[in-house]
């Protein structure tokens, strides 16, 4: 078995500038930091010098080690997860994308790119973006569509998804919303036309609504559809959809203030 402590005699030799020359028996030569010796030692002095090894410290330090090295290797070798999109919403000319948020663990976001039918949109998403709209599409026609992550780490390509926008007799991809109306009581009548035609409406007004339905030109709603170029109709755009049982042409319906 190794010895786990050696001793060795030496002879001081010299002391100066915070160093002591330490002699062995056999003549060996050691420089040793003279703060370390006893008080009173000088030349002639006969020392011990001891040297234990201190195993349960190496153990320590070197888990501390490892524990480090795994963290770095969580930390910075898993890749970005690549994005899972389906289809939030459908209409005659339009579809909606979305994701869950992004997850990249220690790459740096670089864009998202979304594909239709293998050609790149100028679409400016964000980091935090959870969906993509796409507009102006064809009526009744299919398209593939997926999104590319790019980041440090490199690119990741989502699923591809295979869908249809909706015929014009499909009233289920309405969407509105309710802005300003003369009397409160037209938006509940509007609320059930939606209902029998099977098509949907929100109380916030976003780029996943297809229109703005109001009577009154006016109010935060009115203005944000400017913003977005959501098409401002009146309550009867709805009705003539549900009598013509097909989609209308919204500049027909258009709401606008008097000049």
């Amino acid at each position: 078995m190794l010895q786990e402590v050696t001793s060795v005699q030496f002879t001081v030799g010299k002391v100066d500038a915070g160093m002591a020359i330490l002699l062995s028996p056999d003549h060996h030569l050691l420089e040793f930091p003279a703060v370390m010796l006893p008080d009173g030692v000088g030349t002639g002095s006969i020392v011990n010098v001891t040297v234990e090894r201190n195993r349960d410290e190496e153990q320590r330090q070197r888990d501390e080690f490892n524990s480090l090295q795994e963290d770095i290797f969580q930390t910075y070798s898993q890749s970005p997860e690549v994005p899972e999109i389906e289809v939030k919403a459908t209409t005659q000319t339009s579809v909606i994308i979305k994701w869950n948020p992004l997850v990249l663990h220690s790459a740096t976001f670089r864009g998202i790119d979304v594909f239709r039918n293998g050609q790149k949109l100028n679409l400016n998403l964000t980091p935090l973006a959870t969906s993509a709209k796409l507009s102006g599409l064809d009526v009744s026609h299919e398209y593939e569509i997926w999104v590319v992550l790019r980041t440090s780490a490199g690119s990741f390509t989502s699923n591809k998804l295979q869908v249809k926008t909706h015929a014009m007799d499909n009233l289920t991809g309405l969407n509105p919303s309710f802005g300003t109306f003369s009397n409160d009581s037209e938006v509940e009548v509007l609320t059930e036309l939606l209902a029998r035609i099977g098509a949907s409406y929100t109380d916030d007004l976003t780029t996943d609504n297809t229109h703005l339905v109001c009577s009154v030109p006016r109010g935060p709603k009115y203005e944000r559809a400017k913003e977005l170029n959501i098409p401002i109709v009146s309550p009867e755009f709805l009705k003539a959809c549900e009598q013509q049982r097909k989609v209308m042409p919204a500049h027909s319906f258009y709401v606008a203030k008097p000049q």
